[in-house]
Formats: C-alpha cells, sequence, structure tokens
C-alpha cells in the first residue's frame, strides 16, 4: 500500500518518504542523519526499506544529511545532470546517479520534472507507485509552468508548495532584495498561487493534496490551508468530502503518514 510520510518540510529542512512500508525512496534530505531516522522510525519505517535518495536540487535545506545518510546506510543518490555538479563537493564521495531519463526503483517508476527555481537545474518528482497510485512533489518553484501541470494532473496525491501569504511576506522584516527573490518566478509558489490551481487538480482526479514549504516568517498553516479551502470551496467542493488536505509538518514529531 502506498504511503507518503511528509518527514520535514521548511527553511531549517525538507525530506518526504514515499513508497510501502517494506521499499520506497526519500525525496531530500536536509535534516541530520541522527534526525532523519529518528522521524522515519517514528512513521515506522525502518531505514533498510530506503533503497535510495532523490534530490530536487542543491541548496542545503534538501541536501544537508546526505552525506552522512548516503554513506552511513550505502544509498546511491539520483539528481539531475546539473544539480548533481552543484552539489557534489558537499556530498563528497556518495553514488551520484543522473536521473534526467527517470528509473526504476524500489519497484516504483520515478520521473523528474523541470521547475523554476534559482539554482542550477531543478525538478520535481512523479512517482508511479508498486500498486498503481500516482505521486507528486512540486515545491521551491517560483511559477506553475505547463510541465508542473501536467505532472500534477491526474495523480492521487500531490505534495505542492504553499510557501508565504503574499501580504505577511511584502510586510513583513525580511530585506527587499529577498522579498523580491521569493515573489520571483525563480522563488517560491503562494498561498493563493497554489490554491488557484487546486480546483482544477481536483477536477482530473487528485483527491489528496499536503500543502508544503510553509514559511515560519510569512506563513502559517491556518492561512495556507484556509486559502486553499476557500478556492475549492468557491468551486463546488467539500473538505472531507470531495478531498482531503493537510500541511506538511515542519517536523513530523508525531509520524503522521499519508496513505493513498
Amino acid at each position: 500500500m502506498a504511503r507518503l510520510c511528509p518527514l520535514f518540510s521548511g527553511s531549517s529542512g525538507n525530506s518526504y518518504y514515499i513508497g510501502s512500508r517494506s521499499a520506497g525512496v526519500l525525496i531530500d534530505a536536509g535534516p541530520s542523519c541522527r534526525r532523519m531516522e529518528g522521524i522515519l522510525g517514528l512513521c515506522g519505517i525502518e531505514m533498510s526499506a530506503v533503497k535510495a535518495i532523490l534530490v530536487t536540487h542543491e541548496h542545503s535545506d534538501h541536501i544537508g544529511g546526505i552525506r552522512v545518510l548516503a554513506k552511513k546506510h550505502d544509498l546511491p543518490v539520483y539528481a539531475t545532470p546539473g544539480t548533481l555538479d552543484a552539489m557534489a563537493p558537499q556530498v563528497g564521495d556518495v553514488e551520484l546517479i543522473d536521473i534526467s531519463g527517470g528509473a526504476e526503483l524500489a519497484g516504483m517508476e520515478v520521473r523528474p520534472f523541470p521547475v523554476s527555481h534559482d539554482c542550477a537545474q531543478p525538478v520535481g518528482y512523479r512517482i508511479h507507485t508498486g500498486d498503481g497510485r500516482n505521486f507528486c512533489l512540486a515545491t521551491d518553484l517560483g511559477y506553475l509552468s505547463d510541465e508542473v501541470k501536467a505532472a500534477l494532473t491526474g495523480c492521487d496525491a500531490v505534495v505542492l508548495e504553499s510557501n508565504h501569504d503574499v501580504e505577511m511576506l511584502r510586510m513583513g522584516p525580511y530585506p527587499p532584495p529577498l522579498k523580491r527573490r521569493i515573489l520571483s518566478s525563480q522563488g517560491h509558489l503562494s498561498n493563493g498561487a497554489c490554491a488557484g490551481i487546486l480546483p482544477w487538480l481536483l477536477q482530473s482526479g487528485v483527491r489528496r493534496f499536503v500543502l508544503a514549504h510553509l514559511s515560519r516568517e510569512n506563513n502559517s498553516p491556518q492561512l495556507a490551508e484556509a486559502a486553499s479551502v476557500a478556492a475549492l470551496t468557491q468551486a463546488g467542493y467539500v473538505r472531507e468530502v470531495d478531498y482531503l488536505l493537510e500541511t506538511a509538518p515542519v517536523e513530523n514529531s508525531q509520524g503522521r503518514t499519508v496513505i493513498f
């Protein structure tokens, strides 16, 4: 049975487990090896179940724990060529593999797709699980391109960035250059931009939404969920009847798992 474990989400570290209880992959590994092992354990996932690490991009909150984790547990690390080159000095002599053509890992079909972010060659991932379910993760992206929309369409479960409330960001303490970066087409997806696509995705077949990479300074789970629920309600959909929606925790200390 396919399961998603949102392990960590946010600027302090990101990681997700996708697969079954016995075999799956990590998408990113920003926190330390020790913290990763601990949260996986709380989710009921043994380290022996992890068969590989997929990397979305080379920013430290996504790769900070990879060097130790991959070496300790002999895990291959998959990413695009640009990301592999950018991250190589930070991860040492771990096994690095080009994912640009897709791969079959842990009994699942993994396909990357390009996203827009201020780094070398960032991607999201669409995964077809061993029991025939489709999952997609798209975070750290400045806008919803046609490639991103195509990857999200028709999935059973989606992790989608809902990073900031635009007014909180504009009125907040960040310096102007950082605000411009976040709001740019290579920055992060706002609550409004995320919410705007949800009715269309639900119509395409998506029933489970996980809002991710929320800013601690410029957002809250309540604001992110309110924006998404409002958009879906306006389109005529009812929460817990037509769809399920939640936010990924900063650190999944409760061992929350999404079965889909």
